[in-house]
């Protein structure tokens, strides 16, 4: 080999070195893929609810963990289940950090929905699930801190009525910052890849 021949090898080395040194200084960081609410992150309004087994449930106990927040009820005939199936899997895929992950579900049709109701209805999709309901005196300033519309309107169906509500999920993080929100339909894996982008940052 000549030295014409080493020095363009070496060259090309030399460049290909300081490109992949660049790029990795200059890489921008892993961006979540819900929709982020701007810093400083605002306080998750608190939920106290009394659970099925008469236990007060504290969204500001939950503390170290993550919270993903959904509201719905047990005879929605597409959005929840959809939802709650979605946030199951999301749990599955996370393997052992899913215990760090708390999965809650209030309702908007108090009317229907009992403690027992709510929660047999969350275990049927996650037994770490938590199911919460309560008068809607009690509900209604937890609706408004969370912007949740709901509307009652008369149907032929079994059921008597359905309810049209908001359909978005709120991740809440482990100080009880809201952080993110993700509208209906946010594919699976976008929930899952920002779960483990906040346990990681985390800890």
């Amino acid at each position: 080999m000549d030295k014409k021949t080493l020095w363009v090898g070496l060259g090309v080395l030399l460049i290909l070195a300081i490109a992949s040194a660049l790029t990795f200084l200059f890489a921008k960081p892993a961006s979540f893929r819900g929709t982020s609410y701007a810093e400083p992150y605002p306080p998750a309004g608190d939920v106290e609810l009394t659970q099925a087994n008469g236990e007060i449930f504290r969204l500001s106990d939950q503390s170290g963990k993550i919270v993903l927040l959904f509201f719905g009820y047990t005879s929605c005939p597409d959005v929840c289940p959809t939802t709650m199936a979605e946030m199951k899997q999301a749990l599955d895929n996370l393997g052992e950090d899913a215990k760090l992950v708390q999965v809650v579900f209030v309702t908007v049709d108090p009317a229907r929905d009992t403690p027992e109701k709510i929660q047999e209805y969350a275990n049927h999709f996650h037994k770490s699930f938590i199911g919460l309901t309560g008068s809607e005196e009690q509900l209604q300033p937890i609706w408004n801190d969370y912007g949740v519309v709901r509307q009652v309107n008369s149907s032929n169906s079994a059921s008597g009525y359905i309810v049209d509500h908001t359909a978005r999920l709120y991740l809440i993080d482990t100080r009880g910052n809201l952080r993110l929100s993700y509208t209906f339909g946010t594919p699976t894996k976008d929930i899952v890849f920002d779960l483990k982008l906040l346990l990681e940052k985390s800890q």
